[in-house]
């Protein structure tokens, strides 16, 4: 569910990009501009759910992905008035990240992830060659 149609098509190649095309069954849009979420929320919320429900009945969904972080603070209604599962990605991304860090994972420091060489600064910089220290593994 995302907020406008004309975003329909980068949903779709995030979806495409991403190996998850086969697993949307569609793509929609409330048709409201993502101001309208704080200028005019019941409303804004009426349309979603409208769209929600369509959804459902029409192209038999199990679940609904909220694809605007400005409708994060309606999953659990969207959810109630529903009767479905909502993911809104910024908490999914959050829990994500957190699971991570809670396995002891860290970005590797290897390869092209690997911290860069050191390389004295020129021009009006050359001074803050001596200041600039290359970040070590002990100090993450």
């Amino acid at each position: 569910m995302t907020t406008l149609g004309r975003t329909g098509i980068i949903a779709e190649h995030l979806l495409q990009q991403y190996g998850f095309s086969h697993h949307c069954r569609r793509i929609r849009a409330a048709e409201i501009p993502v101001l309208d979420l704080e200028h005019h929320p019941e409303a804004a919320f009426t349309r979603i759910v409208e769209e929600c429900c369509r959804a459902r009945d029409e192209d038999g969904i199990g679940a609904i992905v909220l694809g605007c972080g400005g409708m994060a603070n309606l999953t659990q209604e969207i959810s109630r008035e529903v009767g479905l599962p909502v993911v809104e990605g910024v908490s999914a991304a959050l829990k994500l990240a957190e699971s991570l860090v809670g396995l002891g994972l860290y970005t590797s420091k290897h390869g092209d992830l690997a911290y860069p060489r050191p390389k004295a600064f020129t021009g009006k910089f050359a001074g803050l060659t001596d200041l600039a220290l290359p970040l070590k593994p002990s100090t993450l």
